[in-house]
């Protein structure tokens, strides 16, 4: 791993040795991203720097500086406290689709806690062990699958994706209504005006808003998905040996 990513990586990973100078220690990393945390909740992503967490800590910057050496840093540190580790039930789901389709609702939860986090989690990054232990639970509810590592992964990235979507939508429509009612209300009046236009979509617009039938993007998405992998899991249960 370059030099670029060695201090997050000591950071999430440890050993942390503590300062070897200066006063005595009076912060450590958990209460540093906490502060971080309770900035983003309130004001996203964009309202956190190392000025404001030193003074919601009643430090000072250089003494925050002594712990984590910058703004990057402390994004990661805040990522790996906000998500946390993947939480354990008891008893698990059985079967790889009800623990995958789990897993999916407890990020969708974690991701709707701490919204700033979808913008957190964009591009190439180091992960700590808490985020890394919802890969694990993914890549291990499909052992005996029958699908490769390769595809094992690919699933993880899927689900992340749908989730990540729905989560974005969810933002953007904000407290005043789910994104599906959002949209309803918007293709309702556009249809009213335009539906001579789009006679296919007037029609099943029309069918669902009767029907009451609509299917959530969530669900469907999500389901979706399972359903994909269960055809691929029963290729390679049924391929010749």
């Amino acid at each position: 791993m370059g030099d670029n990513h060695a201090e997050t990586v000591r950071l999430l990973w440890g050993p942390h040795a503590k300062p070897s100078r200066g006063p005595r220690p009076t912060l450590d990393l958990d209460r540093i991203a906490r502060a971080g945390i309770e900035i983003a909740d309130t004001e996203g992503l964009a309202g956190v720097s190392m000025q404001r967490v030193a003074a919601q800590l009643g430090v000072t910057k250089m003494a925050l500086y002594r712990y984590v050496p910058g703004k990057a840093e402390l994004v990661a540190l805040m990522v790996e406290a906000a998500i946390g580790p993947y939480p354990a039930q008891d008893p698990q789901p059985s079967g790889w689709r009800g623990q995958l389709a789990d897993w999916a609702r407890c990020l969708f939860a974690a991701f709707q806690r701490h919204p700033w986090t979808l913008d957190a989690t964009i591009g190439p990054r180091v992960m700590g062990p808490a985020e890394l232990s919802w890969m694990e639970r993914v890549v291990s509810a499909l052992d005996g699958t029958g699908l490769s590592g390769a595809e094992r992964m690919d699933a993880v990235v899927l689900l992340v994706g749908h989730v990540r979507g729905i989560t974005q939508q969810a933002r953007a429509a904000g407290p005043a209504g789910t994104p599906e009612a959002e949209l309803s209300g918007i293709l309702a009046d556009l249809m009213r005006a335009q539906g001579e236009r789009f006679p296919a979509l007037a029609a099943a617009f029309a069918s669902a808003e009767q029907t009451g039938g609509r299917d959530q993007a969530w669900e469907f998405g999500l389901q979706r998905i399972l359903d994909g992998l269960a055809v691929l899991i029963d290729q390679r249960e049924h391929r010749p040996s």
